[in-house]
């Protein structure tokens, strides 16, 4: 594993996935469906290109939603432990989103931004510097 390559999986160890190179996007992600799927006020999620990402073991489990788009969104999910890991955004088919604490290092992501703040939760409140979006930046 080189530097730039990062590992993870879910909490029971039966998925297992590998990313090359540097995330395209990091951001703290205040939708619904991040919030319900962690049981949070909000989920950390980077991106890198579809291509760098290999699934090294184990099956998903997901689940289909209708994004802000009106298109398809698919939550990756361990079909044994539930631990949310990726998703595939078919509007976004170049880059995978993945969740940034199903990382074995989940320190070396670094957050750039908020976004879908406009469903951001009054007691989930961040106090860091980091620009806001009320979905997606253009």
């Amino acid at each position: 594993m080189n530097e730039q390559s990062m590992q993870g999986g879910c909490t029971c160890g039966a998925v297992r996935y590998r990313c090359e190179g540097e995330p395209v996007m990091a951001a703290h992600c205040h939708c619904r469906d991040c919030q319900r799927s962690s049981g949070a006020a909000m989920a950390t999620v980077f991106a890198v290109p579809k291509a760098a990402f290999t699934l090294l073991q184990g099956r998903t489990a997901t689940y289909v939603y209708t994004g802000d788009s009106g298109q398809p969104v698919t939550r990756h999910f361990c079909p044994t432990c539930g631990a949310p890991l990726f998703t595939d955004v078919t509007v976004m088919p170049e880059v995978q989103f993945i969740r940034a604490a199903s990382l074995d290092e989940p320190a070396r992501i670094q957050p750039t931004m908020h976004v879908y703040c406009d469903s951001a939760q009054p007691w989930g409140e961040c106090r860091d510097e980091l620009p806001r979006y009320p979905k997606l930046p253009g």
